[in-house]
C-alpha cells in the first residue's frame, strides 16, 4: 500500500478517506454539517487514531480477556443474534404482483385521497387592516400576490401568501373550518385564529376520491409486507413456542 492510499497507519491498520467519510455519514445531519470541512475531517482522523491506539493498548493489556468485557461480549453477541433471527424471519416474507393487486382490491378504503384545497392567505396583527385590506382586494385595487407580499407577516409572504396545498388536520380549525367551505376564486373575510387575521383565497378544491392502484402501489407493497412479516412473525413464534415446551417454562 503506498502512501497516496491511506491517511494514518498504525501497526496494520490503516485509516483511510473512505473511512473518514463513512464516520461523517454515520452522524446526523446537524452534526454531519459541523464535521463535513477540511478541519472537521482532521478531527475525525484524531478521533478514529486515539481509537486504535485505546484499541492496541487493550490488546496488550489482555483486556479482551477481561471477565466483565467477556459477559458483556456475550451479551451483545446474543443480543445481536436473536434480532439477525428475527430480521431472517422477516425476511423470509414477500409479496408478488397479483397479492399486491388483490390487496388493494380488498382494501380500496385505505387508499383514498383525502379533500384537499389550494390556497393562498395574508395574515396581519389586527381586524381594521385586515378589512382595509379585503376592501382592496375586492375592488382589484391591488393583486392578492402584491398585498400578501406588502402585508402580511406569514413567512408565505414571499409566495404571495401561497400555503400549497393541503388537507384537512394540518391547519388550526378556525381557519381551515373556513377556507373548506371558501368557494374557488372569491377572498373572504377576515378569519381570526391565534396567530392574527387571514384574508384567504382558494385556488382549487378536490374531493376525497379513490387513489388509482399505481398511484399507491409502493404503499399497497408496504402495507402487505407489513402484515406478510407479522404473519411470518406468529407462525415462527408458534413453531418454536411449540419446539421448546419442555424447556419454556412461563413464572405465572
Amino acid at each position: 500500500m503506498t502512501e497516496a492510499n491511506y491517511l494514518a497507519k498504525i501497526g496494520d491498520k490503516v485509516i483511510t478517506a473512505e473511512d473518514i467519510e463513512a464516520a461523517i455519514n454515520s452522524l446526523d445531519q446537524f452534526q454531519r454539517q459541523q464535521f463535513d470541512s477540511e478541519e472537521g475531517r482532521k478531527r475525525i482522523l484524531a478521533d478514529l487514531i486515539n481509537q486504535e491506539l485505546f484499541y492496541l493498548d487493550a490488546l496488550e493489556r489482555k483486556m479482551d480477556e477481561d471477565e466483565r468485557f467477556v459477559k458483556e461480549m456475550e451479551l451483545v453477541k446474543a443480543n445481536m443474534l436473536k434480532q439477525y433471527a428475527i430480521n431472517s424471519c422477516l425476511a423470509s416474507a414477500e409479496v408478488t404482483d397479483d397479492e399486491m393487486l388483490k390487496y388493494y382490491e380488498d382494501n380500496k378504503d385505505k387508499f383514498v385521497k383525502p379533500e384537499t384545497i389550494s390556497a393562498k392567505h395574508i395574515l396581519v396583527d389586527n381586524e381594521e387592516l385586515a378589512n382595509e385590506i379585503e376592501s382592496k382586494l375586492k375592488k382589484k385595487e391591488i393583486s392578492f400576490e402584491d398585498a400578501a407580499v406588502e402585508y402580511s407577516t406569514c413567512p408565505s409572504n414571499m409566495n404571495g401568501g401561497d400555503l400549497g396545498t393541503f388537507a384537512k388536520g394540518q391547519m388550526v380549525p378556525e381557519f381551515e373550518e373556513a377556507a373548506f367551505e371558501l368557494p374557488v376564486g372569491k377572498i373572504s373575510s377576515p378569519i381570526k385564529t391565534q396567530f392574527g387575521y387571514h384574508i384567504v383565497v382558494v385556488n382549487d378544491h378536490s374531493d376525497a376520491s379513490q387513489a388509482e392502484y399505481e398511484e399507491v402501489k409502493n404503499d399497497v407493497k408496504s402495507a402487505l409486507l407489513y402484515q406478510k412479516q407479522n404473519e411470518a412473525f406468529m407462525s415462527k413464534m408458534n413453531e418454536l413456542t411449540d419446539k421448546y415446551k419442555d424447556i419454556l417454562d412461563i413464572n405465572k
